[in-house]
């Protein structure tokens, strides 16, 4: 068992390591042109934070947290969700206190004890953005135009979006109230996650993807039918902006997502070719959560997005990713005075900004290039005992094949000149 990982997790080889730098590269890209800022916080927090801003209702807490005493007694939480955090840190930090809107956004791993399947892991990665301070429908707009950009740079065409709005605690009661009188005459029907869930947590009876309980919601009411005044218009201006900038969506009425914080929008953005799961995107408005975490009223919305599902849905999809940078360079070291020299060599190539190696395990000539081959190196120098007699090298093209004879001294302005590099 100590060479084997943990159920649910996945290790990140070098050879998808440039799939992650591509993606997080155009993460950091888009979330600067819509003008958010990063933002990282502990990978563990205070058991409560997910407790009151999550929901004591709802499957993560009562099923999926990784919850630990420390050595002092305290109960701590690995982080099972990105946006309490991301509030918590919000109030504690003053963010509040500046010019508001405060738009952030995170990369962070997330921790969850779930079925593994496709893409979707105990400890997964998860891109998302919040916005608070601002109540405007625009704003859920701006964050769902954001997160179809960027999956539009890479490419993806079919997807949907998905919207719903599930209120506020004014219009949501009456509404509660409606689906219990709709399932409690067919409870017996129910799933066992269901049948719990009718008292605690009735809005995720219409989450459930069961086949008995998905019969049952088709014909529940619908909360659309039950909004207050300010969220039935917060709801049609919101489509209003969606229709202006031609972002094409269906109304959906089962779509609640999973969390007790949310308010009025909900959505998720769906590529076809996942199955039953087959979000990429979810997310939402969540007027209540700063209040509930002890901070004064402030509204927020925004998403999340698992990585490993969106690189298992553009591998599925085709998708091309930019292979990892090419070795520029490989110093052929033939004995240890010559890499004495290729040592010295290897700074200054760097400094230069040339991506450089050498080799250090003593292989002969010939199994050193294949060794460059494999990695992907450019150029050749070949540095032993003649060169450095002589103070001159061998550099071949990897490419072509062709060989240049190179002062030793000329080599770092040669091969920098060759490759395009600015230096450091």
């Amino acid at each position: 068992m100590i060479t084997t990982r943990p159920r649910g997790t996945n290790d990140i080889l070098p050879s998808e390591s440039h799939k992650w730098q591509h993606i997080t590269q155009q993460i950091h890209d888009i979330c600067a042109l819509y003008g958010f800022r990063q933002i990282s916080t502990p990978a563990f927090e205070h058991t409560e934070l997910f407790h009151r801003g999550v929901g004591e209702g709802t499957d993560i807490v009562q099923k999926e947290t990784y919850t630990f005493e420390d050595r002092g007694g305290r109960s701590l939480t690995l982080r099972a969700e990105g946006t309490a955090p991301t509030a918590r840190a919000y109030l504690e930090n003053g963010l509040h206190a500046a010019a508001q809107p405060t738009k952030l956004y995170y990369i962070e791993p997330i921790f969850r004890f779930e079925r593994p399947q496709a893409g979707r892991y105990r400890q997964h990665h998860q891109f998302g953005v919040e916005v608070f301070g601002a109540a405007d429908p625009a704003v859920d707009v701006e964050v769902i135009a954001l997160a179809l950009d960027f999956l539009g740079r890479f490419g993806l065409d079919g997807l949907t979006v998905r919207l719903n709005s599930v209120g506020c605690p004014t219009c949501r009661e009456s509404y509660r109230a409606r689906l219990v009188e709709h399932f409690l005459p067919c409870v017996e029907q129910l799933c066992p996650d269901c049948r719990s869930r009718i008292e605690r947590n009735p809005l995720r009876l219409l989450d459930c993807k069961e086949e008995g309980c998905r019969r049952l919601k088709e014909r529940a009411p619908h909360m659309l039918d039950s909004l207050c005044g300010p969220c039935r218009e917060h709801f049609v201006r919101l489509r209003g902006h969606l229709d202006a900038l031609g972002i094409r969506y269906e109304v959906d009425h089962h779509i609640v997502r999973g969390l007790d914080y949310y308010t009025r929008t909900v959505f998720e953005i769906i590529y076809p070719g996942l199955g039953a799961q087959d979000a990429v995107c979810g997310g939402g408005r969540y007027d209540g959560l700063i209040e509930t975490l002890g901070g004064e009223p402030t509204p927020g919305v925004g998403f999340g997005m698992g990585l490993e599902r969106l690189i298992l849905t553009l591998e599925d999809h085709g998708y091309e990713f930019p292979g990892p940078r090419r070795l520029d360079v490989f110093l052929a070291a033939v004995g240890q005075e010559a890499l004495a020299r290729c040592v010295v060599l290897l700074a200054e190539l760097r400094r230069r900004g040339v991506a450089a190696d050498t080799e250090y395990t003593g292989r002969g000539l010939r199994k050193q290039m294949k060794h460059a081959d494999r990695l992907g190196a450019r150029f050749v120098a070949i540095v032993g005992e003649e060169e450095l007699a002589t103070g001159r090298c061998v550099v071949r093209d990897m490419g072509t094949g062709t060989q240049e004879d190179i002062a030793l001294e000329e080599l770092a302005g040669y091969i920098q000149e060759r490759c395009g590099r600015a230096g450091l």
